[in-house]
């Protein structure tokens, strides 16, 4: 398994000096923002598709640097309720999805996405409880009416450029949130949709991270490195359904946190086992949200966390000490 990093992090540097400095932290591989809440800080999926001539000086810039691209990310609400705002996420994809094909790229990140209530709605309603019996009235209006027939589409397209990976992101406020929900949609759509699979909105739904990745087996496309620490008496207050700013950390029921600042390695070690058990032998990329370090500091310590624990070599072919 190789080591990576979301670029998003580093969005105060150029392409050229955030792969250069990666390089120098011991880093294997990098996740390309192209849109999106990523943002385009080091690559403009639109623009690039475009341009030729901008499209060659990425590449160039990549080709300078060895280190693997694992996914183009471009996360965002393709399925939002106001049209507009819809449309800008669809065609940010789309164009991911077509700047992947000229890099030769075959997995792109992004969430599911969450509609409204009603095509009269102007907000996301992202549904948490079975009852009353309204909710279970807009999930599946929102399931077999916007999200399984996008999904469809989405794929087809995706497929039809060299794009056989759509890896979302199990995040909640949108309608795949969970290994459950995942797989729903996989069933509908088709084995196009996999997982990115990340611990930190995990942990502070009460996922075992160990469960999600043996149930999830065959489905993990990716893998982002980000932790969770749960504050067990904001929690025990207020549950963990905070909505409280994320900066006001000392006031939330979680925060996002470097690796090794929410659960200490023998977690961590537990989750690399299984995923080599699970058959996941791709990248580790480093999403840094930790409002506690800088960009530098959170990711120089991410990094020499996962170096200890990851499991970095071949799988051995046999039993050798037998």
């Amino acid at each position: 398994m190789k080591l990576g990093v979301l670029l998003s992090a580093l969005g105060d540097k150029t392409l050229d000096e955030a792969l250069g400095y990666l390089e120098s932290i011991g880093v294997e591989a990098f996740e390309l923002g192209c849109g999106g809440y990523p943002g385009t800080a080091h690559a403009d999926a639109k623009e690039l598709i475009r341009d030729e001539a901008k499209l060659a000086q990425l590449k160039e810039t990549i080709g300078k640097h060895d280190l693997m691209m694992s996914a183009l990310s471009v996360h965002g609400n393709p399925v939002h309720p106001n049209k507009e705002v819809a449309a800008k996420f669809h065609s940010d994809f789309e164009a991911a999805v077509l700047l992947a094909e000229k890099l030769k790229m075959d997995r792109v990140i992004t969430f599911s996405g969450c509609p409204g209530d009603s095509e009269d709605s102007k907000y996301p309603n992202w549904v948490t409880c079975p009852w009353p019996e309204d909710f279970i009235k807009i999930l599946d209006w929102q399931w077999n009416d916007v999200l399984i027939p996008y999904w469809k589409k989405a794929c087809k397209f995706a497929n039809d450029h060299g794009v056989d990976k759509i890896a979302l992101e199990l995040h909640p406020g949108f309608c795949v949130y969970n290994p459950a929900s995942l797989l729903r949609l996989r069933e509908e759509v088709g084995d196009t949709i996999g997982a990115n699979l990340d611990p930190s909105h995990l942990f502070w739904q009460g996922i075992d991270i160990v469960s999600a990745i043996r149930g999830l087996k065959g489905a993990i496309y990716h893998f982002h490195a980000k932790d969770t620490k749960i504050d067990p008496y904001n929690t025990a207050f207020k549950g963990v359904l905070d909505t409280e700013n994320y900066g006001n950390e000392a006031k939330r029921s979680w925060i996002f946190r470097t690796v090794g600042y929410g659960h200490g390695e023998q977690v961590w070690r537990d989750i690399f086992s299984e995923l080599r058990l699970a058959g996941y032998d791709y990248v580790a990329s480093i999403e840094h949200e930790d409002s506690l370090m800088s960009q530098q500091e959170g990711l120089e310590k991410a990094v020499d966390f996962l170096k200890n624990v990851m499991i970095h070599k071949t799988k051995p072919t046999g039993m050798w000490w037998a």
